[in-house]
């Protein structure tokens, strides 16, 4: 059976803990650290953290949507970040830590809002979802030392307290999507 690639575009604070999560996840192929909507080229990690440039920090997911879905990797995202602080992450904070799904096509942004509606049904959070669903626009690969950051670093303070965290919540809710 021939593979189905496609690319999912997720911010939601620290690429991180995104990255270390997707890495994960059955059918996922690769997840890369970067940068996307903002207005700078080729942004510094620096800038983006100055707050300046309109860039997220944000992953994007290569997928084999016949092993795993787009929706399986939106139910993950709304779970293991929180979707309802504007431009802020724990003590993450800034424009560049927002809620954010870049699309790549109509049937992307049209499961996104259906999946921020069923999560705001569900009542899964106290206070409104405020995770913006906005094209993909050019995306920047983040610096290389920021690539894979908690697979070599799972003992960092970072990494050990707030990544290692939200890893360990994802494999306990979605043992079903875990690499085999």
């Amino acid at each position: 059976m021939a593979q189905a690639m496609e690319s999912a575009t997720l911010a939601g604070g620290c690429f991180w803990c995104l990255e270390a999560v997707y890495d994960q996840m059955k059918g996922v192929q690769s997840v890369e650290s970067g940068y996307i909507g903002g207005q700078v080229d080729s942004p510094t990690y620096e800038q983006v953290c100055g707050g300046r440039t309109g860039h997220a920090e944000a992953v994007r997911i290569t997928f084999d949507s016949g092993v795993v879905s787009y929706r399986n990797l939106l139910d993950v995202f709304f779970v293991i970040h929180d979707p309802t602080t504007l431009n802020r992450q724990g003590n993450d904070i800034g424009t560049q830590y927002r809620s954010a799904i870049f699309y790549h096509s109509p049937e992307q942004q049209r499961c996104a809002q259906e999946t921020i509606a069923a999560v705001t049904e569900a009542r899964l959070y106290l206070n409104p979802v405020v995770t913006e669903v906005v094209p993909a626009t050019r995306w920047f690969e983040a610096e290389r030392y920021h690539q894979e950051y908690f697979a070599r670093n799972p003992s960092e303070g970072y990494c050990a307290y707030v990544v290692g965290p939200k890893v360990a919540k994802f494999r306990q809710k979605f043992s079903s999507l875990l690499r085999g």
